[in-house]
């Protein structure tokens, strides 16, 4: 904020009226020059698409996030040796001098738990998953690509899953939805590019950090949709206040905000316009959005009946097909509950019957619409799971703590190779041992989908150039189409 050069309440007084007065004969002016300025500052920033770099296989992404580690070994990772070796203890040969956490670094034994599920092989890919938790999911493996070499540097949830959703553990840094937003801008003037959401179950703290802009202009931080009857929060007229008020009153401040955007050059103040006039679009957006009533019965068969209560994770996923099918370009789903220290198979259950029928049916869907090709699809967590218990273990109930070695994500469309395993990890799903994916792999592959090249995307901070990836990534060749 530049100070006011007089020094005494009658002089700032005199400036603030004169400031006041210009202004004013310039917001009265049919073409005043605050209006051409809004003009110019709104058709810059609308349908931006100034960063690719290769020809696009995807135009958007939904991220299915499932907060708090999913087991890999007990969903798609399977492991038959441990049937032979369950209860036994882990061999130091499979530690390898890797650290554990603060919550079984101090158990005495460490028994191997293998899964108590049923596995079975589907589809023409042949791809290995719980076939008790996951019958949705197996009716679409041929057009899925499984990531079973996924590692990560963080082994406590939030450095995690600031890590995922940012590229680095410590807080500060844009997330990969306002990376994409700020690459590629909007295909729709009347909807945010970055949309998030989250189910409403409990689970690991989410704060709205993980789908904030950080450095970058605040215009491409996420907008979170909520589950309430107001999705977006202050975005209806308070009573008394009519669209028509809305706008005029708008159409001033534009003027306002334009001239001090000419005069001071600062970048928020773009932003400032920008978000208002957003807002205002999407008061006629979003209702219509977010009243799936339209949808037809065969919608509701295919997501489930969850699909029709706002905040379940069924729901949120029908939202992204709708967010999707309008071009929002990056949708972030958070599911919290996968953080099963104990009480592993109920738990697991719960969160399989809660999310394996949505996650299915946008596959499904949007390769019905003729959306599949062009949205990419992303579900994993921030890390996986041990191979021993944490805690006691029992004939058919047991633990597991956090592993950051291996684990598995999956991915669909979008120019995914599909029916296709990647990466392969040791006879305990604790070490990885064919093709080893980085988190920073992950996001360059991701933007290398989306036509950017991730090395190329940067932006200036503090007299150093930034990016998603930071000085690593490379982009896994293998699993592209």
């Amino acid at each position: 904020m530049i100070e006011h050069p007089t020094s005494n309440i009658e002089d700032r007084a005199a400036g603030a009226s004169l400031d006041l007065t210009r202004r004013h004969f310039f917001g009265k002016s049919a073409t005043g020059l605050g209006g051409l300025a809004l003009a110019g500052l709104l058709d810059e920033d609308l349908f931006a698409s100034n960063a690719l770099h290769f020809a696009p296989k995807a135009k958007r992404v939904i991220y299915l996030f499932q907060s708090g580690g999913p087991p890999q070994m007990d969903l798609f990772d399977y492991k038959p040796h441990l049937d032979g070796v369950h209860g036994q203890e882990t061999p130091e040969s499979v530690f390898n001098g890797q650290r554990l956490t603060g919550m079984t670094a101090g158990q005495t034994s460490f028994p191997i738990a293998r899964s108590t599920f049923e596995f079975r092989q589907f589809g023409r890919s042949g791809a290995w998953l719980n076939a008790e938790l996951l019958p949705h999911l197996s009716k679409v493996v041929d057009d899925v690509c499984f990531v079973r070499s996924m590692h990560t540097e963080a082994i406590n949830h939030d450095p995690a899953i600031t890590f995922f959703q940012t590229g680095f553990q410590l807080a500060g840094r844009p997330s990969i939805g306002a990376w994409m937003s700020y690459g590629l801008g909007t295909e729709n003037a009347n909807l945010p590019a970055f949309v998030a959401m989250t189910s409403n179950r409990g689970g690991q703290a989410l704060y709205d950090r993980l789908w904030g802009a950080g450095f970058l202009p605040s215009k491409h931080q996420g907008v979170r949709f909520r589950s309430s009857k107001d999705p977006v929060l202050y975005l209806n007229n308070p009573e008394g206040m009519s669209r028509a008020t809305r706008r005029s009153t708008l159409d001033r401040l534009g003027d306002l905000n334009a001239l001090h955007h000419a005069e001071f050059g600062d970048p928020e103040i773009r932003t400032r316009i920008a978000q208002y006039e957003m807002a205002y679009r999407m008061q006629a957006s979003v209702p219509e959005l977010t009243d799936v009533s339209s949808e037809p019965e065969s919608t509701f068969a295919l997501y489930g009946e969850d699909a029709r209560k706002p905040g379940t994770y069924a729901y949120n996923a029908l939202l992204a097909r709708r967010l999707s099918e309008r071009g929002v370009r990056f949708v972030q789903m958070f599911h919290r509950g996968w953080d099963t220290h104990g009480g592993l198979v109920q738990q697991l259950t719960s969160r399989c019957r809660e999310t394996d029928q949505a996650s299915a049916a946008l596959v499904t869907d949007l390769k019905q619409r003729g959306l599949l090709d062009e949205t990419l699809i992303i579900w994993g967590g921030e890390f996986g799971r041990t191979v021993y218990c944490q805690g006691k273990l029992g004939e058919k109930q047991y633990g597991r703590d956090h592993h950051p070695r291996c684990f598995t994500m999956w991915m669909a469309g979008g120019g995914i190779k599909p029916g296709t395993v990647y990466g392969a990890t040791d006879d305990y799903s604790y070490n990885i041992t064919e093709n080893p994916v980085s988190v920073h792999d992950l996001h360059a592959t991701i933007q290398r989908l989306l036509g950017i090249d991730h090395e190329k995307l940067t932006y200036k901070f503090q007299g150093r150039h930034y990016r998603l990836t930071d000085v690593h990534g490379q982009v896994i060749d293998d699993i592209v189409a």
